[in-house]
């Protein structure tokens, strides 16, 4: 009789190891296993190179939307005029057209940064004056002293600024299109020249003009 007990005992601690409950992993662990196997950890993320800040300013001088009536409705699409400068003697202009409006500032942001021209300047203001033409606009320019500030308004106001120029007396003296204002503007700007460029032309040097 012991003998047959003995095995039935054996038996009975057989099943109850089987059916004892098994042990979890906490779930920090499992979660901190899974991070390094589905990449690393945040604190990879974080680590990356920042991305490098352009020179580039923007602002946007006019925003139009235009209206296409179709059989299934009416269709929008989007024009943007942007300039761009980094106040440092160089703007730019660019014009954009998209069926959004996120796309249509993108394009013209690019087509600015490619137009971008260095501009003549003569400390904070221009060398002197001029008066830029762009069909009916006329915009008058004249430098200022120091201190003076940027006297300009609409869309002639973010070219300066952009460009650099702290000084500065403007008028506008016909039409008011802010479009056409600001393509009379660099109209001016690119049509400045300095002492050092008429000495080159007549082939003599500055002292050589302003001597007896």
């Amino acid at each position: 009789m012991a003998e047959n007990q003995a095995p039935q005992t054996e038996q009975k601690e057989v099943s109850s190891q089987e059916n004892a409950p098994q042990e979890r992993a906490p779930r920090g662990d499992n979660r901190r296993n899974n991070n390094n196997k589905s990449g690393g950890n945040r604190r990879d993320r974080r680590d990356r190179p920042e991305a490098i800040p352009s020179e580039w300013e923007e602002k946007v001088v006019s925003l139009r939307r235009a209206t296409k009536v179709i059989a299934g409705g009416r269709r929008f699409r989007f024009n943007a005029m942007v300039v761009v400068g980094n106040k440092k003697g160089k703007v730019g202009l660019g014009y954009g057209k998209a069926n959004e409006l996120a796309d249509a500032i993108k394009k013209a942001k690019d087509k600015a940064i490619a137009n971008a021209l260095l501009i003549r300047l003569k400390g904070t203001t221009i060398p002197h004056e001029i008066l830029g033409e762009y069909k009916a606009c006329r915009i008058l320019m004249k430098p200022a002293t120091k201190g003076t500030g940027v006297i300009a308004g609409g869309s002639v106001r973010p070219v300066l600024e952009l460009l650099g120029v702290h000084d500065i007396l403007t008028k506008s003296l016909r039409s008011p299109n802010p479009i056409n204002l600001v393509k009379a503007t660099f109209n001016g700007l690119t049509r400045l020249y300095n002492i050092e460029d008429i000495a080159a032309k007549r082939g003599k040097t500055v002292s050589e003009l302003f001597s007896k």
